[in-house]
């Protein structure tokens, strides 16, 4: 177990300890290694975590509040029933992870690699996604009210019962992906038709 409250950690390998059940409170990670590393169950509370690498680490379990992980890998690791509330979570890559179970409770996710992820039924109301790639990733029955996807990805995204009403849309391209299922707003479909080549006046 790891306790710390407002350290400044830099270019340190934490992948070979054991950090299981820690509690981290205003802390500053730059450029840290988390690399397979056991994390199951770490609590943070406005930490900062800038260009480090949680690839393939275990972080099942884990509640973050307020933390901002940026530019940061999370290729391959494990994230089963974590919890990222109101976190900055921008530029990083999730590609390969679990997300199986994940809560996300607003926040910022823009310029993320969130290519094929799971997030089936998951709550992502109010989520900023500007430019996210969520193509090929699987938002079937997803409630995405409210969340910003202007010139987010979506290329070949399973979208069936997803609910984009109120959501912010432009620069969205249309014709990457199957919008048949998906619940939309009277804007968004003047967006849809428009892409369509449909003159609106």
């Amino acid at each position: 177990m790891f306790q710390h409250s407002n350290k400044e950690f830099s270019e340190i390998n934490f992948g070979t300890q054991d950090l299981r059940y820690s509690d981290l409170v205003g802390c500053t990670f730059n450029r840290c290694s988390f690399s397979n590393g056991s994390l199951e169950e770490i609590n943070t509370t406005n930490c900062r975590f800038i260009e480090c690498d949680f690839r393939g680490a275990s972080l099942n379990g884990s509640i973050h509040k307020e933390t901002a992980f940026v530019n940061c890998n999370f290729n391959g690791a494990n994230l089963f029933v974590s919890k990222f509330e109101i976190c900055k979570m921008t530029g990083s890559d999730f590609s390969g992870s679990n997300m199986d179970g994940i809560t996300i409770v607003q926040g910022d996710w823009s310029y993320t690699n969130l290519r094929h992820a799971r997030l089936v039924k998951q709550d992502l109301r109010g989520i900023k996604f500007f430019e996210a790639d969520l193509s090929g990733s699987n938002l079937e029955k997803a409630d995405l009210r409210e969340s910003d996807l202007t010139m987010a990805i979506l290329a070949k995204a399973k979208l069936e019962g997803t609910d984009v009403r109120g959501a912010k849309l432009e620069g969205v391209d249309f014709r990457t992906f199957t919008v048949s299922g998906m619940r939309m707003d009277r804007e968004q479909t003047v967006l849809f038709a428009i892409s369509q080549g449909v003159k609106v006046d």
